[in-house]
């Protein structure tokens, strides 16, 4: 198969566990990128915090693409250009808001530059903006600031808390907002129908590509869907069960560049 669009995940798959991308795993990807192949970051984080490895892999040069917010948005890297957005409406920020008062939760939300925090601070409260490069800007009335669009709300707490919160909250916005979790302390809400899966399929419809000619890789919850939806899902050694479980084939993990080695193997039959 000749595959057309790779789509890799971020945290525990492209990047290791010193959130660094190996040259190994740049170079390989670069090379592809050479042969005509388009290459897109699919991952929770916002745009931003996915700029750093946008550029090591060079994907402004060969017109490459960051899906951010879990596929709530895509960039166009080689002219930063949005070419899908889906918002989450304001109107349920109050009842997610609500929800959560008086627990040991954070709900975030983005602007260009900044993550907005609102309701409590935790110990994975720091996590997100240590791990992307951005600012953390804690405020009082998050319903009152969030007067601007926005593609997602995360909430962050104690794994326990978060399972707790997945179920109540699916429950209560279903049919309305897609609720998820990234990590055990993660718990995503986006509008309905948004997920990586999504985005790889809107980003082969926007180049004329089969979907059978994508690949992606990936390690999370959140990348369930983006390894189903795939021609060829990739699966890292360290994924969690449910993406395992999806996968067409599993690699090494991210700390022995599992990403390098499944592209060896399907690209140029190493």
């Amino acid at each position: 198969m000749d595959y057309k669009i790779v789509a890799l995940d971020l945290d525990g798959t492209l990047v290791n566990s010193r959130h660094e991308i190996s040259d190994k795993n740049s170079d390989i990807l670069i090379k592809i990128q050479k042969m005509g192949c388009k290459v897109a970051i699919a991952t929770g984080r916002p745009f931003k915090g996915a700029t750093r490895q946008a550029e090591k892999l060079k994907l402004s040069k060969f017109g490459g693409y960051i899906m951010c917010y879990n596929g709530g948005l895509i960039m166009d890297c080689s002219d930063n250009r949005i070419i899908y957005s889906r918002e989450l409406p304001h109107e349920y920020i109050p009842e997610i808001c609500e929800g959560i008062k008086g627990m040991d939760i954070t709900i975030n939300t983005y602007t260009a530059d900044e993550i907005i925090a609102s309701n409590s601070r935790n110990k994975y409260t720091e996590i997100e903006p240590s791990i992307v490069g951005m600012n953390l800007h804690f405020v009082d009335d998050f319903v009152k600031f969030v007067d601007f669009p926005i593609n997602k709300c995360l909430l962050t707490g104690e794994p326990e808390t978060i399972a707790k919160l997945e179920k109540i909250y699916k429950e209560q916005f279903k049919g309305r907002l897609d609720v998820f979790k990234s990590e055990a302390f993660f718990l995503e809400l986006v509008p309905i129908g948004v997920n990586k899966g999504e985005a790889i399929t809107k980003l082969a419809e926007i180049n004329n590509v089969d979907i059978s000619e994508t690949m992606s890789f990936g390690d999370g919850f959140n990348d369930v869907e983006l390894i189903k939806t795939a021609g060829m899902g990739i699966a890292m050694a360290n994924a969690c069960p449910e993406v395992l479980n999806a996968a067409d084939y599993v690699t090494l993990s991210n700390d022995m560049d599992g990403v390098a080695a499944g592209i060896e193997k399907f690209f140029f039959g190493k």
